[in-house]
């Protein structure tokens, strides 16, 4: 991991697409300003691992009878 320390303004390049800017530091909250192009997804970690648990459940959760009418 990567660790690099930053003032408020001040931003982080990922690539050549992706920037982050650290907006605001209070107490131990940061806020970070993300921009990057409409096709990356961007998504706070719980949020993503709360996405993935849902898609592993529908994936699990498919019947014949919901296959049929997916197929017909």
């Amino acid at each position: 991991m990567l660790i690099l320390s930053r003032k408020i303004d001040e931003k982080i390049k990922i690539g050549d697409e992706i920037t982050l800017t650290i907006i605001e530091v209070k107490g131990d909250q940061v806020k970070i300003g993300v921009e990057a192009p409409k096709d990356v997804k961007v998504f706070r970690q719980e949020v993503f691992e709360a996405i993935q648990k849902e898609n592993k459940v529908a994936a699990l959760d498919v019947s014949e009878e919901s296959l049929a009418k997916i197929f017909r």
